[in-house]
């Protein structure tokens, strides 16, 4: 019996950042806390922030009816359902009109056509 064995390499480059000495001192109480080294803590937290930012992007835009329910949920990286219940914390009404579904239905067609 054969194993293979698969190496994955994330090709990661280097971003220097300056920070205050409170935010370095924070990282580097989380990061002894949870045992992980302060580059992995700041990656991570980079990561929940960057997916936050889409997030507001998209009920920003969603708000402002410049984008369709489901095209802030593609935006956000989300599901429908999931977009929907962050629309529903963020106090935003959940409309649904025919030009929506004209939207809806034209970036459909795009996806499809893009495959």
């Amino acid at each position: 019996m054969y194993v293979r064995i698969y190496r994955i390499r994330f090709m990661m480059d280097t971003v220097t950042a300056r920070l205050p000495d409170e935010m370095i001192k924070k990282l580097e109480l989380i990061a002894k806390e949870e045992q992980i080294d302060r580059s992995e803590l700041i990656r991570r937290a980079l990561d929940i922030g960057i997916q936050r930012f889409l997030l507001e992007r998209a009920l920003k835009a969603y708000r402002e009816r410049r984008v369709s329910l489901w095209k802030a949920a593609s935006m956000a990286g989300l599901p429908l359902r999931a977009m929907m219940d962050e629309a529903d914390r963020a106090s935003i009404p959940i409309a649904y009109d025919e030009e929506d579904l004209e939207r809806d239905l034209r970036l459909v067609r795009e996806h499809q056509s893009g495959q």
